[in-house]
């Protein structure tokens, strides 16, 4: 409990202006200092992808050569080896944008999941993938067969972990799914992640020393929770209780690429209030990802943004929004608007008079607009435009088509990619005999969905550092 005292003087020192806010919006660990150079190094890497794939497709030889070649330079990077079922750990060179220094389990053992239950969140067995993701040192976590893993509860990484879903059907469902809390240096690669509830009111262990109680989780999919350095890359996620992916109190350097994102409401949301200052240093980048079917809303509420080659299908509200004055950089994405008269606008900004956010960074540049979409840009130098774009013709939407087909989990739902089973003896057996699982299979529908959440209870740890920073920082500073 934190003493009244305390929240009383942090409350005084939240009262001044400017000094307090530049006291409280500090720079974050892990945050680049010039995102517009991270997102020039973006797209030279994409048109680098793109030119190469081109460049060899010029004779009928060099198309048998050149088939692994997308023009995606995430997956260009790893898959044009013949032999990376068993460099597996090269994938850790292969992110971009804000995300690209995530090492993951680079360097460390390779951990093979073996046992596909989750009894005990407090004593896991070795050889689930519970034991894994809570050990100390780095590994590099893959899976020699197909495998449905019901979580009991939160499954909380440490640092230096990769999940490595290839050349195997891995879906993770049940309670909590993945929380990254206060960690850094995590990839999570090629995994299904869906029917997520929520959970709790019960001990977890977060390390082989520790486990501690857990009060009722929000139900996301992926939760990153003042965490940096993180890469999600290739998963297929819906379903879930709350939101699919969310980045809060402070998290930063992200990178979330070539995901499928289907069924759901609240998608995507990165800060989690207005009036947390530090979450105003977040940095994303949202890269080749298939904004799927029946998704409602999505919202970047803080930080800056970088939304690239995406396609963003049919949403039921809004495709990109936010609240407290987020930078988005939309750039080269395809978005298809509803049939519904009345939402064919891309951005929205929440609950948020135009004298407030005209001033806000919202950019579109080489976005295409499909079915009366329009993006209604904001900023310096912006001149507001509310015409509709005009539909284009499908031509003019190859190369989306391309950056994207792959998106999601790799080797299933009609994507036939070659993908070998992972082997320390260079087999390349193939997938497993396992079958191809559903959402129907994760039982989630007979699991009750209580409406906590553990948010105000995690957000008192900020407050008592916000505490001690007073106590121990701000006599130093002569007010």
């Amino acid at each position: 409990m934190i003493p009244r005292t305390c929240i009383v003087l942090l409350s005084l020192l939240t009262s001044f202006s400017p000094l307090a806010t530049a006291f409280l919006n500090l720079t974050l660990p892990g945050q680049h200092p010039n995102p517009d150079e991270v997102v020039l190094q973006v797209n030279r890497k994409v048109n680098a992808s793109l030119a190469r794939r081109q460049m060899l497709q010029t004779t009928q030889k060099d198309q048998l050569d050149s088939t692994c070649l997308t023009g995606n330079p995430i997956d260009d990077c790893w898959k044009c080896d013949p032999d990376w079922p068993n460099n597996r750990q090269s994938l850790a060179d292969c992110a971009i944008g804000f995300g690209q220094y995530a090492h993951g389990g680079k360097g460390g053992e390779y951990y093979i999941v073996t046992d596909d239950s989750d009894d005990d969140a407090v004593t896991p067995k070795p050889g689930t993938i519970r034991y894994a993701v809570i050990q100390t040192e780095p590994l590099w976590i893959v899976f020699p067969r197909n495998m449905l893993i019901k979580l009991s509860q939160e499954l909380i990484f440490n640092s230096y972990k990769t999940l490595d879903g290839r050349g195997a059907n891995v879906h993770i469902v049940g309670g909590g799914c993945i929380t990254l809390q206060y960690i850094s240096n995590v990839i999570i690669h090629n995994v299904h992640i869906h029917h997520c509830y929520q959970s709790g009111q019960a001990n977890v262990r977060s390390s082989p020393t520790h486990y501690g109680f857990r009060t009722e989780s929000d139900g996301d999919g992926i939760s990153i929770f003042g965490s940096k350095d993180i890469w999600i890359d290739h998963c297929s996620l819906s379903h879930c209780k709350d939101g699919l992916i969310d980045a809060v109190m402070g998290s930063t350097g992200i990178t979330i690429s070539n995901n499928y994102f289907s069924h759901h409401n609240e998608v995507m949301l990165l800060g989690h209030s207005d009036d947390y200052l530090p979450d105003s240093g977040m940095q994303v980048t949202i890269a080749f990802n298939h904004f799927g079917e029946e998704l409602v809303q999505r919202m970047p509420r803080r930080g800056y943004i970088h939304v690239v080659n995406n396609d963003f299908t049919q949403w039921e509200m809004y495709a990109i929004g936010g609240s407290g004055e987020p930078t988005i950089n939309s750039q080269g994405n395809r978005y298809t608007a509803p049939s519904n008269p009345n939402a064919k606008e891309v951005t929205k900004r929440v609950e948020t008079g135009e004298g407030k956010w005209k001033n806000w960074n919202w950019r579109s540049e080489g976005d295409i607009m499909v079915n009366g979409a329009f993006f209604v840009a904001s900023g310096e130098g912006v001149e507001l435009n509310y015409e509709k774009a005009y539909s284009v013709e499908p031509k003019s939407a190859a190369l989306i088509d391309q950056l994207i087909m792959h998106a999601g989990a790799l080797g299933v739902g009609g994507r036939d990619n070659n993908l070998g089973k992972w082997s320390s003896n260079g087999d390349g057996n193939g997938l497993g005999s396992g079958p191809d699982y559903t959402d129907d299979m994760s039982g989630s529908s007979r699991i009750p969905l209580p409406p906590l959440s553990s948010t105000s209870t995690i957000f008192s740890f900020f407050i008592s550092l916000s505490c001690l920073l007073f106590l121990y920082i701000i006599p130093d500073m002569h007010l």
